[in-house]
């Protein structure tokens, strides 16, 4: 057997939140994925990327920050989405217990977040300083983490699509709050979802190997 997957509930807080655990034989960390609105494990933009890591021995945790009666509610008063503080508390929760398993403890963590989910995962890195090895933020709003920024110690590769301008400005500022290694990277001819032909392959290379200089 080449990986270990398996099906997870994840109790944070007051809700158990659903997952997919993938850990590569000889895997060299593990990645949680927070995903924006509208997303779920489910996506295949989120599958995509987490096959290219579970490739290269990169562990992953797809798993949903909301709840299926949330998410549902979201989607007619999107009073979930921009609520960060929830998303990042649901990924902090989600590692804790990550932390405390026994299969998966002694595993170095990074973060991959998109959209608003990638504000979450820097809350989370600038509060877990000594558990996220190195963060990836994928046409994510930094900037909706901005008090965080200077308090994440973990590595930070902040990839955006060429044409996505308003998002490329939004993170040029909340990298100059940043204090930590940062790296900001435009993909050309790549809207906000990389759904160009081959941008999202890029996506998944320049994380991945983001992830294997600082998870190993």
């Amino acid at each position: 057997m080449t990986h270990r997957e398996t099906s997870v509930k994840i109790p944070v807080g007051n809700v158990v939140v659903e997952g997919n655990l993938n850990i590569p034989l000889g895997a060299k960390g593990i990645v949680l994925f927070a995903h924006g609105s509208g997303s779920s494990r489910f996506s295949t933009r989120n599958q995509y990327v987490a096959n290219e890591f579970n490739k290269s021995k990169i562990g992953t945790l797809l798993f949903d920050l909301l709840t299926s009666e949330e998410e549902e509610k979201d989607t007619f008063t999107g009073e979930y989405r921009f609520d960060i503080d929830l998303l990042a508390e649901r990924l902090i929760g989600a590692t804790e217990h990550l932390r405390k398993d026994k299969q998966t403890k002694d595993y170095a963590f990074g973060y991959f977040g998109a959209s608003t989910g990638a504000a979450a995962a820097l809350i989370g890195a600038a509060k877990l300083p000594n558990d996220i090895s190195a963060v990836v933020s994928r046409g994510g709003r930094p900037d909706l983490a901005l008090e965080y920024l200077r308090q994440v110690a973990a590595p930070t590769l902040l990839l955006v699509g060429g044409l996505d301008t308003e998002v490329i400005e939004l993170n040029r500022q909340a990298m100059a709050q940043m204090t930590a290694e940062k790296k900001l990277v435009i993909i050309p001819g790549a809207t906000h979802l990389f759904e160009e032909p081959g941008k999202l392959a890029e996506v998944a290379r320049a994380s991945k190997d983001w992830f294997l200089k600082y998870l190993s």
